[in-house]
């Protein structure tokens, strides 16, 4: 139905229909008294999304989004993208935080200013699979791509960093300082994800199999990621840094891998990976419908956090690039024109989701399902809303862009 009339693109299909599938069939069981239907949906429930995602091929996804990015593009746009990765994701969070603080004490609901800090830090990071999956088929420039695609790598790992400090604070076991944990899990995955992927990549260039090339890759980027969850760093971000490393190196020995793997039998292997799992995910996320509680207040909820989430995230994109206006704007925007690229393009997805349903395990049911309902519609509304229209949104940028530019250059 989509490749035939819709033509939309595939992951945001995937959700789209999942969803409407689900909901339909959660509507049908409200009316119909069906034990075998009741009995499949609450199966679909009761799957363990954040250990499929979290403890399953979050690693093997990460990976294969940092392959795609390209190096040089990376580098010269450095700056920007640690300070987008870090800075804004911890912005974001806060400041989404005090706005649902107050919003919840004018409606006189039962959240703390922490609870709403935690629910800022599960929706502010973007989402990594969401933005490399949907952001290459849009034809934009690929500095504004690379910057995209790499701060949605880098700030899963800040914003998990974030949740784990304020999840303590919240459940009131909080004993660390945040800079030293911070320091711990970024500096930690540094450390492990370059020492083991320089290595194994020594047995990657000395293998002449190809099959033997993409066993190693993934023996590199499971074990990383399992050796920084059990030390305590972040596997996130070490995901990231041994995609990258791989990546890098690989572009290193391109005519060797020409002779020895003329089909590019490992190009090949990760794409797959990524398209079927990426697929797998967006599904899973339209399937999660059937978890949402029906709240007597769930539109003003989901209005809500789909505004304050715009809103925070505008102002944790405008703050560093106000720090150094000169160097972090890449591809010639003005300040409100990247601000307004970089808000729109922010996507959310399986990372927000995984934490919120994480929570259930220490919160209060009916804090539980407010926290939940936020997060799902903000997901949701990215994925759908901006990811249909992330696209339109960029050429209306770029054309504002050319206008402006051309004024600048009549003034001179």
């Amino acid at each position: 139905m989509n490749e035939k009339w819709l033509k939309i693109p595939n992951d945001i299909a995937l959700l789209l229909f999942s969803f409407i599938i689900c909901a339909a069939l959660q509507g049908a069981s409200h009316l119909f008294s069906a034990p075998e239907l009741h009995g499949m949906l609450a199966g679909l429930e009761g799957f363990q999304f954040e250990s499929y995602l979290l403890d399953g091929v979050l690693c093997f996804m990460l990976f294969a989004g940092a392959g795609k990015v390209r190096f040089g593009k990376f580098t010269s746009n450095l700056k920007a993208i640690t300070l987008l990765s870090f800075l804004t994701t911890a912005v974001s969070a806060i400041l989404y935080g005090i706005l649902f603080f107050a919003l919840s004490c004018l409606l006189e609901w039962p959240l703390d200013i922490w609870l709403c800090i935690l629910l800022g830090c599960i929706v502010s990071p973007t989402d990594p699979i969401a933005a490399t999956g949907i952001m290459n088929k849009l034809g934009m420039s690929k500095n504004v791509t690379t910057v995209i695609e790499s701060e949605s790598l880098f700030n899963d790992g800040m914003g998990v960093v974030l949740f784990a400090f304020v999840k303590g604070l919240v459940a009131h076991a909080g004993r660390e300082n945040f800079v030293l944990l911070m320091l711990r899990e970024v500096a930690g995955a540094a450390a492990v994800a370059l020492s083991v992927s320089f290595l194994l990549f020594e047995l990657f260039k000395r293998s002449r199999k190809p099959m033997n090339h993409i066993f190693i890759s993934l023996f590199a980027v499971s074990s990383i990621y399992v050796i920084c969850e059990g030390w305590g760093f972040s596997g996130v971000i070490a995901s990231v840094i041994c995609g990258m490393y791989f990546s890098y190196a690989t572009e290193k020995i391109s005519r060797y891998r020409q002779v020895v793997d003329p089909g590019d039998t490992y190009a090949q292997f990760w794409d797959s990976i990524d398209g079927i799992l990426n697929s797998v995910l967006f599904v899973l996320i339209g399937i999660s419908v059937v978890r949402l509680p029906l709240l007597q207040n769930l539109w003003i909820i989901a209005a809500a956090a789909v505004v304050i989430g715009l809103v925070s995230r505008a102002a944790g994109v405008a703050l560093p690039a106000l720090l150094s206006p000169d160097r972090v704007i890449p591809g010639g925007y003005s300040l409100w024109e990247f601000v307004a690229l970089m808000t729109w393009s922010a996507l959310k997805g399986g990372l927000s989701l995984a934490l919120v349903l994480s929570t259930r395990a220490f919160l209060k049911p009916e804090l539980y399902n407010i926290l939940l309902d936020a997060a799902y519609v903000t997901i949701f509304f990215t994925v759908v809303v901006q990811g249909l229209t992330t696209k339109r949104v960029y050429r209306l940028i770029e054309r504002h862009k050319a206008r402006r530019i051309q004024k600048e250059g009549l003034t001179r």
